[in-house]
């Protein structure tokens, strides 16, 4: 990240008197200090460093700065000095009702002309049955796997085990 710096951080006096109080308190979380540490270096007024200079300075990457100066400038500062919640994590695709209609379908007789159900058919039947809009093979797949149905079983999850003796275990067949 470098070249001229986008996003230009300046702290008014009670900001940074507010900051250097986190940052010599020595309490609180560390990465809440750590970005406290990049505001004070990053703030116009104060001594000018570059951002990678300020990253050798606090071991932090100068990615985490950029985003630091970002969030403080488009967003406050109490934004900034707080941890950013993740985005990457995905919702998931099915609910319970879902997954339960899914594994009735898959225990179903497959359609004609095809010998058994494959996952891109199972997704297919999903959407044409109107249970979801859109759903991929993956996540048919998923949804299988952690399921107990077995294909050939008179009941949905009937396949468990059976103590025969104290010594050993076998599985009860259908």
């Amino acid at each position: 990240m470098g070249g001229t710096i986008k996003y230009i951080v300046r702290l008014s006096a009670s900001e940074r008197e507010a900051l250097e109080g986190l940052v010599n308190k020595g309490k609180g979380a560390a990465a809440k200090r750590t970005r406290a540490h990049i505001l004070l270096k990053a703030d116009a007024e104060g001594p000018a460093r570059t951002d990678a200079q300020s990253a050798e300075a606090l071991d932090v990457s100068v990615a985490t700065i950029h985003r630091t100066r970002q969030a403080d400038v488009g967003q406050g500062l109490a934004v900034s000095l707080e941890r950013q919640r993740r985005t990457s994590r995905q919702c998931r695709t099915l609910d319970g009702a879902q997954e339960a209609r899914l594994v009735a379908i898959a225990c179903r007789p497959p359609p004609e002309g095809h010998a058994r159900w494959t996952l891109q058919l199972l997704a297919d039947q999903m959407v044409t049955l109107e249970i979801v809009e859109a759903i991929g093979k993956e996540t048919v797949r998923r949804t299988r796997k952690k399921t107990t149905s077995r294909r050939g079983c008179k009941n949905t999850g009937c396949c468990r085990r059976r103590a025969t003796s104290t010594l050993s275990a076998r599985w009860k067949t259908c």
